[in-house]
Formats: C-alpha cells, structure tokens, sequence
C-alpha cells in the first residue's frame, strides 16, 4: 500500500504525452481579443513623443495602451517584492509602460485587436520619437563615474538594492594562517532558459470588475500580490491560475511572466473584453529574463596537508535593466558558494549592477552555477598546487554534520562523502590522466565539482505554506496547494506524501493546484521547496485529517482512540482487526452530518541537499571543439519519494548545465541588440548532444523533511559546469576562465597556449 519510494505513474502522464493538456498558449474564451506589444530598438532612450492615432483607427484594433493612459505604479516582476524579508525594502523599479526605455526590447506601448495579424499590423502605426541616451552593457564599466545612471538606490548609482556581506570569523588571519594561497577570476555568461512554452497569459474582466488571469507563472498567489500592486485593484478582485499546466520554467516565470500578465490585464480592463497576450520566441529570449552573467574572484587558502583556512569570494554579477532577484541572486551565490566546505575562515562580497541589456532573474540554480563553476574551478588548482587528488582535497574538507555553518539552519544530514566516492567510483576516477583518444589530435580528461544547495527558499525571504486536505462524501480525497505542476511531476509527490501519511492508497487522491481561488497561499514553485515545504503542509494536513477521522472514529465506535489506526484505507484497532473502512466512514459521516477536512500551516526549515559531479570530455585540438562524453551526478536527496522524479531531475538538470558549460550564451553587439534570439541561433544541447548521464540517488534521511526528503529540482544544474571545466583542464593542462567553453573561445584559448593543431 506505501507509496513512498515507488516510482509511481505521474499524475499529468496521460495529459502530457497525449497532448491533451491544456497550456496557456491553449487557452481560449469567447470574443477574446489579443495582444501585442510594440518594443524598444534602442538599449536606452527617453520617449520625447509618442503618436497612437493612426493605429487606434486600424480596422480590428479596439485598445492601444501607453505611458499615458495606464498606472504608474512602481512594482517589480519578480516575487522578490511579495516575500522580501521584513528587514530589507523590495527594490520597485518598473512600470508596466514608462517613457523611458532601458533596453533593447523594453515595452513601449500595447494594443488589442480582433486578431493577431491585426495586432502586429497596428504596431507598426505607433510612431515614436526617441531622445537616444548613453548605454552600459558590461558591470564594470556601470560601476564607473562616467557610466549613464540607469536606476539609483541606496546603495548607489546603478547599484540595485543592498550589498550582500556575507562575514565568517575573519579571512585576513585565514590567509595569514595559510601555507598555499591560490586565487583567480572567472568571467561568466548570459545564460536563457529557453522553456518550450513562451511567456503567456490571458486576462479577463467579469461583470462585478474581478480579474481573472490564466498564466504560465511559477507562482500564482505572489503574481495575484504583484499584480494588485501593479493595477491598484484588491487582491480578493483578482484570480490567478494556471490552466492547469506550465511548459517549463526554471525560475523565469517567478513571479509575472515577464509582463505578460500585467498588459494583457490592462488590456483587458481596457476593453472590457479578455485578452490573449502570448510572446513571439524572440521576444521571449529579448523581452524575460536571463540567468546573471558578470565576474566572480575567488582566492583560497591551504595548509600543505590540504586543509582549507580561508576562502573569499567576491561577485560583481549584471542584473541588466531591471532589479528583477538582483538582490537575491548575489545573495544565494555567496550563501551557497561558501556552504560545500568546512572553512573556518570566509567571506562574501557581492552584488549586482544595472546595465542596458535584458534583466537578468532566477534561474536554474539561482547563482549557484556561477559561484559553483569558480570556486570548484579555484579547489581544483589548490588541489594541483599541494599535490593532492582532488577527490582526497574535497573529502578532507567537505561540510559534515556539527561543523560550524554561516548559514542560519543547521547542517543536520549531508551524503556528500558518499557522492563523491561513488561518483568518482562510476567515472572511473583511477583512469584520469591516462585516458587516451582514438584521434591524435584530441585530447581527453576528466574532471569533478561539488556543491551544497537548499530546499527551500528560507533563510533568503519569507517562506510558509499552507495545504487543505478534504475528504469527499465517498471516501475520495482532494489535496489543494497553491504551488503549481511547472513539469517537475510535484502533485505526483505531493499526492504519496498525503496518501502514506493518512494511510489510504495513492490512487484515493487527487490534487489541485496553482489556483488562488481554489488553493491556499504558496510562494509556489521554485528554490528547489515544492516537495520539501509544501510537502511539510501536506504531511501536516495529512495527520490533521487523520487524527479528525480517528477521533470520529473512536467516539462513533466507543472505541480508545490510541487503540486506532488507518492502514490500507480502514480503521484498524492495534490488532488490526478492521472497525470499518474509510470511505464506509465518510459516508456514515456524511449522513449524520460531518465532512472530514485537514489543514496544513507551516513554517518549514531548511535542510541542504549535497551534490558531487562528475565529467569526461574530448577536446579536439583542432578545432577547440568540447565534447562531454559522460555525466555522472550523484545526489544526497535525502529520501527519494518517487526515485524515477528524481533521476529526470538530475538527468534534466545536468544536461541544461552541459549546455551552460559549453555552448549557450546571448551576445550583444555594440548597440545593445541581442545576437542570439531563436532556437536558430541559441546553441542548446539537442539530443546529439546529450552524453551518458547516470544519476547516483544517495538518502541520507534529513530529519526535517517530509519523510526525509530533501529538494532536488534545481541542484542537477548546479556543479556541472564546474566538473566540465576542470575535466577540460585535465585534458589540455590549461585552464579556461571564461564561460561558455564555445568552439570560438577554446579556439582561441588553444591558440594563447601553443596547443592549436593545425
């Protein structure tokens, strides 16, 4: 009967692989209009003037929306403004229209038409005078006195929100105390999430004035929070849901989907009608977020036996034209980067810095790749300097339980010894710098990153949970939570969560989510919690429904109630003999007036999940071309509760790390326009690319999760990138700074150090 452990069929299986499901892109109602948004062709320039009247009298157009005539209020697309801590002030900096534009893509204006066509035809109607103003793209150069003020805080010119200070006893005496002292400085790149489905959303307006918008977010009860915000419109005015699925989104759609949820409302409260907006994939790559790019320095410090003594990092990361999580980002970077090793000396200097491209948000990891892909990079070159096989360096210093942390929560179960050994085991490890290629002129290494994660947002925002579990007339059970399926497979979790807890079979219950009208507050789905803080509520409400049935129970049947239980969907008394079954229970219940319903309220804590990745590549010397060969990723996840869920997971992630290592990068070229805009031109990995990947699931049983459980949903992304740097290194016996490890660059890099083949 005990689901848990068990790869059991998805719930959203049929929906998806049969193409039933119903998506955002899908979704329809009567005399809806749609949407389209005219984009800014400068990276910064103020709106001098700005003329609708021709398009507004475009046959089929009903609305056109502007600077002028929609709310001004200052908000922020990101959830970041709905659960910032009470300590900090949520950086607000956007408008839905402004008439100012701060990169190439910004929105400029809005109309609403009969069709699409129409839409598009109109746009090109509006006639805009730009005052052209001077453009930053890179950190730095935002940083100088001479740089265009984009935005100010109190932190400074271009500088959005707080400075993240992260202090361990005091690095100067680590250093003072190390025998090897090794640093370096890594150069990281625009990453895109580059998700099947494009940011969407539909909005419409009933009769009593309530919004309701069915959208592609993560996080339906902030985006309701943001959007109230943004349209000064109550919050009980507005539903906020998904319809019911989400095609992928890896933190790009925290929050609003960029705005597509805030034009399409105005639209719709324009018009009176619903409106459909649905981004073109070029604007989806120019016009949501991106993963940070900037730099990061990292210097460490060792006794010659490889005992680490201090480390510093330092992050200067480019949070494009709006703050987006640029607080955060730098935040969990430093955070995370500094949590894999037991140093006793550290410390973190970081933020982030506006700039005239795309804003950059949460992704994937959320920092952590890039932190992870430097400071691993930086351990390896310790590593080679004293001597020491990396495997042996890291196991010497890795985080164990009872070491002391900076971070706010204890370290209460970690597996990351034996992920390291057993990954190292599965990659063949005792080959490294032996491997051989059956070209001449390729050469092949192995290399290896660790990493520590979270599974849940806290301590880095507010974060609670709440799940209601009912029990219907005939025994059947419905679980509500607010965090939505974006494609992790979380309701199928979540439902063996609730089923083992109570005690009934999996298939007894169904779960609705991501609807503000029908499910109770979530922040939703991301930071690696769905599983382990909503999971926490749903367990929770899970043994309040429980103990509400026994106690009926007991008093219906005259029966103590310590003597019952609920095993395999009936009362049993401690002999096991069978009181009566569950859904005969509810009925009786039913009939004499009683419904059995559960609640879950909960703060969860945190627990952190351990990674150790493993990379063989070829590198041809030809060419510069990398080529990984094979992944091994194992995983400290605590308890697997559905393990086929978690291998998709770490296989998803790792292959999406493959593609950060080596090929996936937006440029821009010197006027702010995006180079990379398409799946055309954006090299993701295809499956050609996709090398072996084998998932090593290790449980260390966290005491704080559901079950044990620890979050898994973001981590197969994290050291990847860090173990395919250091496998190219080992190859070429020269080390790459910079990232995408891209056929031009290696070229280049071969070519500095006299390893080119011609």
């Amino acid at each position: 009967m005990k689901s848990v452990g068990k790869s059991v069929k998805r719930l959203d299986a049929i929906d998806k692989v049969t193409g039933i499901g119903t998506f955002t892109t899908d979704f329809t109602l009567p005399g809806m209009l749609f949407g389209k948004v005219l984009r800014s062709p400068h990276p910064h320039a103020r709106i001098a003037k700005i003329d609708t009247s021709r398009a507004e009298k475009f046959p089929g157009v009903k609305v056109v929306l502007t600077h002028k005539n929609t709310p001004k209020n200052l908000f922020n697309t990101s959830a970041t403004m709905t659960f910032t801590v009470p300590q900090m002030k949520p950086v607000l900096d956007q408008r839905i229209f402004d008439d100012r534009v701060r990169y190439v893509g910004d929105e400029v204006a809005a109309i609403a038409a009969t069709s699409e066509a129409i839409a598009k035809e109109a746009l090109k109607l509006i006639d805009v005078e730009y005052e052209l103003l001077p453009a930053v793209y890179d950190p730095l150069l935002a940083m100088e006195d001479s740089a265009p003020a984009i935005h100010h805080s109190h932190a400074g010119k271009n500088i959005p929100g707080d400075i993240v200070r992260i202090p361990f006893n005091s690095v100067e005496e680590g250093f003072k105390s190390s025998d090897v002292i090794v640093e370096s400085t890594f150069k990281l790149q625009v990453q895109k999430h580059a998700q099947l489905e494009t940011q969407a959303a539909v909005a419409s307006v009933d009769g009593k004035g309530n919004l309701t918008v069915w959208c592609t977010t993560q996080t339906p009860h902030p985006t309701k929070m943001i959007l109230s915000a943004a349209l000064g419109i109550p919050n009980n005015k507005i539903r906020v849901l998904n319809p019911p699925y989400a095609g992928g989104g890896f933190g790009v759609r925290i929050g609003c989907s960029a705005k597509a949820e805030p034009i399409a409302a105005v639209l719709a409260l324009a018009t009176q009608k619903p409106v459909k907006v649905v981004y073109s994939r070029e604007e989806d790559f120019i016009a949501s977020d991106t993963r940070h790019s900037g730099y990061v320095a990292v210097k460490l410090g060792a006794k010659k036996d490889g005992t680490f003594q201090a480390l510093d990092v330092k992050a200067t990361l480019n949070t494009g034209a709006y703050c987006s999580f640029g607080v955060e980002t730098p935040g969990v970077l430093g955070a995370m980067g500094l949590a894999a090793y037991n140093v006793p000396h550290r410390n973190y200097y970081g933020h982030s810095v506006y700039t005239n491209i795309t804003p950059a948000g949460a992704f994937r990891g959320f920092g952590a790749p890039q932190g992870t892909s430097s400071i691993e990079s930086v351990v390896d070159m310790m590593a080679e300097k004293l001597g020491i096989d990396p495997v042996e360096l890291r196991l010497k210093n890795i985080m164990k339980v009872g070491d002391p942390w900076h971070l706010p929560f204890e370290c209460k179960s970690t597996g990351m010894a034996e992920c390291v050994k057993e990954g190292a085991k599965k990659i063949g490890w005792e080959s490294r710098g032996k491997l051989k290629s059956d070209d001449p002129n390729k050469r092949r290494g192995i290399g290896m990153g660790i990493a520590a994660w979270v599974s849940n947002s806290w301590p880095f925002c507010v974060d609670y949970d709440n799940a209601y579990l009912s029990m219907h007339q005939d025994g059947s059970l419905q679980l509500s939570v607010g965090a939505p399926e974006i494609g992790c497979g979380s309701g199928t979790s979540l439902a063996q969560l609730a089923a083992d807890t109570l005690g009934v079979p999996f298939e007894a219950i169904d779960v609705t989510q991501g609807d503000t009208a029908m499910t109770p507050f979530s922040i939703g789905s991301h930071a690696s919690r769905t599983l382990y803080a909503t999971g926490t509520a749903v367990v929770a409400a899970a043994e309040n429904l429980k103990q509400e049935i026994l106690k009926y129970a007991a008093e219906t049947f005259d029966i103590p109630l310590d003597n019952l239980d609920i095993v395999g969907a009936n009362i049993v008394k401690v002999d096991n003999t069978v009181v009566i079954s569950v859904n005969d229970l509810a009925v009786k219940a039913h009939l004499l007036d009683r419904q059995f319903i559960g609640v879950g309220q909960t703060i969860p804590s945190n627990a952190s999940p351990m990674q150790a990745h493993f990379a063989e590549v070829e590198v041809d010397l030809t060419t510069g071309k990398v080529d990984v060969i094979k992944i091994v990723a194992a995983h400290d996840v605590g308890k697997a509760i559905n393990p086929a869920i978690v291998e998709g997971q770490i296989e998803g992630g790792a292959l999406m790390g493959v593609g950060y290592a080596i090929s996936e990068e937006v440029v821009y070229d010197d006027k702010g326009k995006q180079q990379n805009y398409n799946y055309h031109y954006y090299l993701l990995p295809t499956a050609a690319d996709r090398p072996e990947i084998e998932a090593i699931i290790v449980e260390s049983n966290d005491p704080t999760g559901p079950f044990g459980a620890k979050g898994v949903g973001e981590t197969g992304m994290i050291p990847t990138g860090a173990a395919i740097l250091n496998a190219v290194t080992n190859a070429i016996g020269v080390r790459p700074k910079e990232l995408p490890l891209s056929g031009e660059k290696m070229f280049k890099l071969l070519k500095e150090n006299n390893l080119f083949v011609s």
